[in-house]
Formats: C-alpha cells, structure tokens, sequence
C-alpha cells in the first residue's frame, strides 16, 4: 500500500459521502434520529459512529486529536453532521499529504475501550481499516434510507471510477 492508494479510498469515502448527503437532505431531523434498525439505530447514530470513529483513528496515526468520542446528541442537523465531517475531510486529507510511503509502516499501540481491544498495527492498516469501516456503515446508512422511504442512488466505487474518468 502507497500514500496514492489511501488518498483514492478517501477521495472514493468523501465522494460517497456527498452522494449520500443529497437523499439524506429530505430528512427531517425527526427522521434522522429516528430508530429504523442496524447496529447504532437511526441514521445520525450511523453517520456519528463513522465520524467518531475515522477521526479516532487519524488520532492514533498522528493526526490531529479528535478527543472524547463523539455523541449523536450533539448532531441533531444533517448540518452539523456534514460541517463536521468536511473539517475532519481537510485534516485528514492534510495529514495524508505529510505521510511518506514509508510512513504507512510504522507501528502503533492503541485499545479500543468500548469494546477492550488491543493491539499494535501499521498506520497504513489502520488508516485503510477506517475507510473500509465507513464503507461498511455507509452501507448500512443506505439501507436505512430506503427504510425511510428514500431512493439513495448508487455509491459503488465502479461509479465513483467512472464519474472520475468521464471526459469534462
């Protein structure tokens, strides 16, 4: 794995994310929270989960410190959910400019309290993990959209490749 490599899976993440934002914009802040199913209950929840946890892992690589989890509470607006999740974009991507290749190697203690994990891992596996994680739940995010009565659209990564290589 290469710096590129991370850089494209998060240029894929944050490009879904947008995709996503637009189905989840007809929501009301009602719907948002409510308890639809999946493993955090409504959508916000999802989305909450997600940040917290891709900004907990740029902190145990390096980054910029995300303090104590976040709580879904705190999100009752799409809108605060999308702000906060374009300025852990900007760090995120601006910590991924400071790593070298070499940089993916080097290996870190960490512990995941909620669920007492521990464990020493490369940055690069950790920042991959992240995104796949979000990948996961974004699965999830969509489910629950459509629970809601929502069309999402399609954020495979074969359209993100495809919309990225279509002529201007």
């Amino acid at each position: 794995m290469i710096v590129r490599d991370l850089e494209t899976l998060y240029d894929y993440s944050y490009w879904a994310n947008a995709k996503l934002f637009e189905p989840l914009s007809r929501l009301t802040p009602e719907e948002l929270a409510r308890p639809v199913a999946g493993g955090y209950g409504s959508i916000r929840n999802t989305l909450v989960h997600m940040m917290s946890a891709e900004g907990g892992w740029l902190d145990r690589c390096g980054g910029p410190k995300r303090g104590a989890p976040l709580k879904p509470e705190e999100f009752s607006t799409l809108e605060a959910i999308t702000s906060y999740w374009a300025t852990q974009e900007r760090n995120l991507r601006a910590f991924l400019a400071t790593l070298s290749d070499a940089d993916l190697s080097r290996r870190f203690e960490f512990t995941v309290p909620v669920i007492s994990f521990s464990r020493v891992m490369a940055v690069g596996e950790a920042l991959h993990h992240a995104a796949i994680h979000n990948i996961h739940h974004r699965g999830q995010v969509t489910l629950l959209l459509r629970a809601l009565g929502q069309v999402p659209g399609n954020v495979d990564i074969l359209f993100y490749y495809a919309e990225r290589s279509a002529p201007a």
